[in-house]
């Protein structure tokens, strides 16, 4: 199994990224994926989750109303579009695949992350 992250970058504050996550070896349209990011000297937070059909999202509060998880299940892709990012939001962003078809907290998939920073 590989999850690919990538699209991060240095931004300015206020500006966009988008993040996708490539998946392989795994039954991708069966599985709930997320993103979490880890900051240097925190811990890691969960930052959005989507269910295997898409309809269904949930998102931390820190991120709500800022960005949007999304996947296309026909290119074994998860996507993150940030916007008006934060210095806050500087991290390393990782993807997940959940054990689940719905959205819960279980993972066994992980990503090797992919390094966004906010920075005027």
């Amino acid at each position: 199994v590989q999850l690919v992250e990538s699209g991060g970058g240095l931004v300015q504050p206020g500006g966009s990224l988008r993040l996708s996550c490539a998946a392989s070896g795994l039954m991708f349209s069966v599985r709930a994926m997320g993103w979490f990011r880890q900051a240097p000297g925190k811990e890691r937070e969960s930052v959005a989750a989507i269910g295997y059909s898409g309809r269904m999202t949930k998102y931390s509060d820190s991120v709500k109303g800022r960005f949007t998880i999304s996947r296309d299940n026909s290119k074994n892709t998860v996507y993150l579009q940030m916007n008006t990012l934060k210095p806050e939001d500087t991290a390393v962003y990782y993807c997940g695949a959940q054990t689940t078809v719905f959205i819960s907290d279980a993972y066994d998939y992980w990503g090797q992350g992919t390094q966004v920073t906010v920075s005027s």
